[in-house]
């Protein structure tokens, strides 16, 4: 899974790379939907727009941080206690990219580089393991290491999803391309050697954890496997310190993550398709999305705290990743598209760096089966939840497209049709010197008589140069 995992990540990041070089500009892929799917107008940037408004990204690791709180303190975990903690994490990334972008952004380099280094002292514990020199006796995972796993549908994407998302942010720079130095530049030669010295420190870190972890225990420890870890390595003291520093790279995920969507909603807001854009597109009064960062806070918090005990980790990654998946899905396929027509539909398209059709069409493929394996019934015992069914974050997603189509609808098709209006898209600039779309109601009226004044000037125009 974590090879497959890899390569899907690294084909990702490839698409995303070819993309963030095209159209190097905040947003992501509200801008690549847009340039592919102009039509019906509006429609795709509605759909995209209720998925990154209505999803809390940074819920799941703020209920990670909760748990290994928890148990560095050595205090039984139950539903409210591991929630207040992640409501306090994800607080305190929202006020610190609201109020010092700047230093925000250090912390959350800081806390990469402390991700960084506990991945490297996993997989040099994990040479130790191997070698025998641990404090339980070795789990001989090795042996018949396959024993008791299933080749269902339902469970191989349950098990990409979870590895998918450990490489999540490799699309987290496009969302911010705009306040970037020389963003083809820097794509170009931090993407690639982030995304493959990931995947083998993954390697590498997973083999640590077979050598140390017996697999009952991996089962039990849930989120805190890190923890067992080095518990099994080192003793209990070590656990717990080694718990604190997963925290930190938790807190570190969820200061990326809220500072990516963020300035998508921001995005959006500028694109005028939100309610309130002016309130969303500003930048005022911490020269930060405050509002943006806002509405993901608010959003992130109902989402972690809705799900029943048990079930609330698996349920968020999952409602993540699928609607992911399917955004995913139409990313590269418009890529594809534009691989296919580029001289007829596209003759300006001019990326940095070109993922290839071989690549992009293998993501696409690999997104199309995340989409649609989901819908298999797992086998008996084998769903990741307890208490929910096993499709609920499938439901949940479409449901969400299916708000942003509705928006669409009523906005941009009934309400101008009963109305008598058609809505003109404007460039004003606000205060804060950002320029932001506006739409306006033209009555139609007014809009047939412009339209027939331009056929008229183009007739004219046509006479003169006939003479």
């Amino acid at each position: 899974m974590w090879v497959i995992g890899t390569l899907i990540a690294m084909a990702g990041t490839a698409v995303y790379l070819e993309w963030g070089t095209a159209i190097p500009k905040n947003g992501g892929e509200k801008n690549y939907l847009e340039y592919v799917f102009k039509k019906p107008k509006f429609l795709m940037t509605a759909m995209y727009a209720a998925y990154a408004v209505l999803l809390g990204w940074a819920a799941s690791n703020s209920v990670v941080f909760g748990e290994y709180i928890l148990n560095a303190a050595d205090v039984e975990v139950d539903r409210w206690n591991q929630r207040g903690i992640g409501l306090a994490c994800i607080t305190a990334a929202f006020l610190i990219h609201s109020f010092a972008v700047k230093w925000g952004l250090m912390l959350q380099n800081f806390l990469g580089v402390v991700k960084l280094v506990i991945i490297l002292f996993v997989i040099v514990a994990g040479w130790v393991a191997l070698a025998g020199h641990m404090k339980i006796d070795p789990p001989h995972n090795f042996t018949n290491a396959f024993e008791g796993t299933t080749d269902t549908g339902y469970g191989i994407v349950m098990a990409l999803y979870n590895v998918i998302w450990s490489f999540i942010g490799y699309s987290n720079a496009n969302y911010a391309l705009s306040e970037t130095k020389n963003p083809t530049r820097t794509l170009k030669i931090a993407a690639p050697i982030a995304i493959i010295s990931v995947g083998i420190m993954y390697m590498l870190c997973n083999i640590a954890y077979f050598a140390a972890v017996p697999k009952e225990q991996m089962l039990s420890s849930g989120q805190t496997v890190a923890a067992t870890f080095f518990g099994n390595m080192f003793g209990a003291r070590a656990e717990k310190v080694m718990s604190v520093f997963v925290a930190l790279s938790a807190f570190g995920n969820v200061l990326s993550v809220i500072f990516s969507q963020g300035r998508i909603v921001q995005a959006l807001g500028r694109e005028g398709v939100l309610p309130l854009s002016k309130i969303w597109a500003s930048n005022r009064p911490f020269n930060s999305p405050a509002a943006g960062l806002f509405e993901h806070w608010v959003v992130s918090v109902i989402i972690m705290l809705a799900p029943p005990p048990g079930d609330a980790y698996n349920f968020l990654v999952n409602l993540i990743s699928y609607p992911l998946s399917i955004v995913n899905v139409f990313v590269s396929g418009g890529l594809v598209y534009i691989y296919l027509t580029k001289e007829k539909n596209f003759p300006d398209w001019a990326p940095g760096i070109r993922a290839t059709l071989p690549v992009t069409i293998f993501f696409c493929l690999s997104n199309m089966y995340l989409v649609v394996a989901p819908y298999v019934p797992p086998s008996a015992g084998q769903s990741v939840y307890n208490n929910l069914p096993y499709y609920l974050h499938c439901v949940v997603a479409l449901g969400i497209f299916a708000l942003g189509a509705i928006y669409y609808l009523v906005w941009a098709v009934l309400m101008p049709r009963f109305g008598r209006y058609i809505l003109v898209k404007e460039s004003v600039v606000d205060a804060d010197g950002w320029s932001r779309s506006v739409f306006t109601k033209m009555p139609l009226e007014q809009a047939e008589a412009l339209r027939y004044q331009e056929a008229g000037e183009q007739q004219q125009e046509q006479q003169q140069h006939h003479f």
